[in-house]
């Protein structure tokens, strides 16, 4: 396919989205199933233009003064290539699969707004109700932050330090460009696509099927160094889910202690199996039924609390999810959180630590929720963030906002939104 057809299957998929209200992944995949004729290298453009114009919805309808789905997939296309008008409808031009190219009134509006600017809302390229969270959370930086959540993100792994050291994981993976990561010490990066290009199924590779590495975004990798499990303790994760920071915490204590994987819902806990025998993970202890957990009641040094939130700082991957999002669901995952803190809370021992983590940039489910942890749980004191940070990273540039906790951004540690806290059990 030529890039006309490209950019027309783009569309149809995003008018599926927006027709039937469904993840982009399930529309493309069901583009793909009946539109075989469309090679690999097809459906990684295509897939990229659906997913720009995603992450730069805001950002396309202000140029073309549309909301379509053309507008989208055209505007995200402009932009993330730096095209000019005019270049687009020649590239198109002889294409019969092509959409229809860029009219007088197109290009008249086009050249009007491009001339000046795009305005804060623009950039940020976010939800109009979520501008006021994203104000209170980065103050005059929030359209910054906003454009750096609207771009494509890398690829990032962990190298196992239970089965390999990063140089043998680097070496491995060579030909795919993985480099280290600027923060996260066992961290891999290949740099973010351009173009129609595509990332390299890693998982595939032999490295990965010998358990030598995890796909895990680095803000999730420094979120897990930062709750600082020890060998020989005894570790909480009570938000397992598919266990990727349950497999941090057995490398990180180098299969000494025990980590109990605990999620409520045994589906998301499911894939965890596999990945712990593919890791050679020993001391990890999956506890499936709730009643389990009664044993563990103030024996716990560390209890992790991969809280459940709108995955806001994840919008990178999943542009779709911050058009699906409503204020009703922050306030369903607000109550949530809150349930699940106080009931974590009680696994800690005296002198244990509390670990509370999101991948949300907001501060309604972040500083806010640490603050009233903190207030309603006179047993619970905060750990000196700044002192905590700079002990986990002693020989790091980039700094994290440091506000009631320590939050992750695209914009100022080049990883996933991510909120950490720490709370310790005095007595």
């Amino acid at each position: 396919m030529r890039l006309g057809g490209r950019l027309a299957a783009a569309i149809e998929i995003l008018q599926d989205i927006e027709t039937r209200h469904r993840p982009a992944a399930d529309a493309m995949r069901d583009w793909g199933l009946s539109h075989r004729f469309a090679g690999a290298g097809d459906r990684a453009a295509i897939g990229n233009f659906v997913y720009d114009g995603l992450r730069r919805r805001r950002a396309a309808s202000f140029i073309f003064d549309a909301d379509t789905p053309r507008a989208l997939v055209l505007g995200g296309y402009l932009m993330e290539n730096g095209a000019l008008p005019e270049a687009l409808n020649r590239a198109i031009a002889d294409d019969h699969f092509a959409p229809p190219a860029l009219g007088e009134a197109d290009l008249s509006i086009l050249e009007a707004r491009l001339s000046q600017g795009l305005p804060p809302s623009a950039r940020a390229n976010a939800p109009e109700w979520c501008e006021p969270l994203m104000q209170a959370a980065f103050g005059d930086a929030w359209a910054e932050e906003g454009a750096a959540l609207a771009a494509r993100p890398p690829l990032d792994m962990r190298a196992n330090r239970l089965k390999a050291s990063r140089e043998k994981v680097l070496a491995s993976l060579a030909r795919a460009g993985a480099e280290p990561t600027a923060l996260a010490p066992s961290g891999l990066r290949i740099a973010p696509i351009s173009g129609d290009g595509r990332h390299p199924n890693v998982q595939s590779e032999p490295a990965f099927h010998k358990g030598w590495f995890e796909v895990q975004d680095e803000g999730s990798q420094i979120v897990a160094e930062l709750a600082s499990a020890a060998p020989g303790e005894q570790v909480l994760d009570f938000c397992a889910g598919a266990g990727g920071k349950t497999l941090a915490f057995s490398a990180m204590m180098d299969n000494r202690g025990q980590v109990h994987a605990y999620d409520t819902d045994r589906q998301r806990l499911a894939p965890i199996f596999e990945r712990l025998k593919r890791a050679g993970c020993r001391n990890v202890q999956v506890v499936a039924e709730e009643q389990q957990l009664g044993r563990l009641e103030g024996q716990m040094d560390l209890v992790v609390v991969d809280a459940p939130c709108t995955g806001s700082g994840t919008w990178r991957r999943r542009p779709d999810a911050k058009w699906r999002l409503t204020p009703q669901q922050l306030e369903v995952r607000r109550a949530e959180q809150t349930a699940i803190l106080d009931a974590a809370s009680l696994y800690v021992r005296p002198g244990g630590r509390l670990a509370y983590i999101t991948c949300s940039i907001f501060h309604e489910e972040n500083a806010e929720q640490a603050a009233a942890f903190l207030a309603r749980s006179p047993q619970f004191s905060s750990v000196d963030f700044d002192a905590l940070w700079r002990q986990r990273f002693p020989a790091v540039d980039a700094e994290p906002r440091l506000n009631g906790g320590i939050t992750l951004t695209p914009a100022t540690t080049g990883t996933d939104g991510f909120y950490f806290a720490c709370f310790e059990r005095m007595g």
